[in-house]
């Protein structure tokens, strides 16, 4: 199923032969080979994939059939469908699990080249709101920063983190490294969070620091972490681009 990039707005055709006596859905088996594709890069972002009449007449199965096979691939964050525009393979996609872990280091670990951009670094004394984040006391020096986290040259995440200003890494460590890394390298370890996640629409200036739409679907994750004492050491309130980005949950029944 080897494949030439060409044209991005030249529909992808795919090439397989369908086990017709096989108990795989036929709409798996166009699905799973398109997914491979994608995943390993042979097919770019913004490649546009033949439509679903195209690919039933072609194909010889039902047009639900291969409606079938394109959601498969738009619910696993793959494709985008719209009006006008078809099926294109969407932007690399970050899977992340919810787990006490840095975003950097998460990154990094999947193989992508993260790169920080530390957009305000504030030292401040706490307000009341403040205080009841970090569980300090108001008018104790905290440290307020936000970054933008970008991968592939895209705009991923804006990060705004609070800190007490004894545990803040500087303004220089923030840009090479992630907040985690620099909180360990000060000896503090990091033993539990309380953590929120979930979703709304950009507004004009986040969309802007995203390279998105105003409206766009964003991600939001809100977390406090605390050290062994139970003190707490960070308290983050993070937006993602859901394009391109979204949690992992592990459930078990108790």
């Amino acid at each position: 199923m080897a494949s030439d990039q060409g044209n991005l707005d030249e529909p992808f055709e795919l090439s397989i032969d369908l086990d017709r006596t096989s108990s795989t859905p036929l709409y798996t088996q166009i699905a799973e080979p398109l997914e491979h594709l994608i995943s390993t890069g042979t097919l770019l972002p913004g490649r546009l994939i033949e439509d679903e009449i195209s690919m039933a007449c072609r194909l010889s199965v039902s047009r639900p059939t291969a409606r079938r096979a394109l959601q498969e691939l738009v619910s696993r964050g793959l494709v985008t469908r719209r009006r006008g525009v078809g099926t294109r393979v969407t932007p690399k996609h970050v899977r992340r699990p919810l787990a006490l872990t840095s975003l950097n280091d998460d990154l990094t670990k999947a193989g992508f080249t993260p790169r920080t951009e530390v957009l305000r670094y504030e030292v401040l004394l706490a307000d009341e709101d403040d205080a009841t984040k970090l569980g300090c006391t108001v008018d104790e020096e905290i440290v307020r920063v936000t970054r933008r986290r970008w991968i592939d040259n895209k705009p991923l995440a804006i990060m705004t983190n609070l800190l007490p200003a004894r545990y803040a890494p500087s303004f220089t460590d923030l840009t090479h490294q992630g907040l985690y890394s620099c909180i360990r390298e000060r000896g503090i370890e990091l033993l539990s969070a309380t953590q929120s996640v979930g979703a709304r629409n950009a507004s004009e200036v986040e969309a802007d620091l995203l390279h998105i739409g105003t409206g766009s679907s964003l991600l939001t994750m809100e977390r406090t972490a605390y050290d062994g004492a139970g003190a707490a050491v960070e308290y983050g309130l993070h937006y993602y681009d859901a394009q391109r980005y979204s949690f992992k949950f592990t459930l078990s029944s108790e």
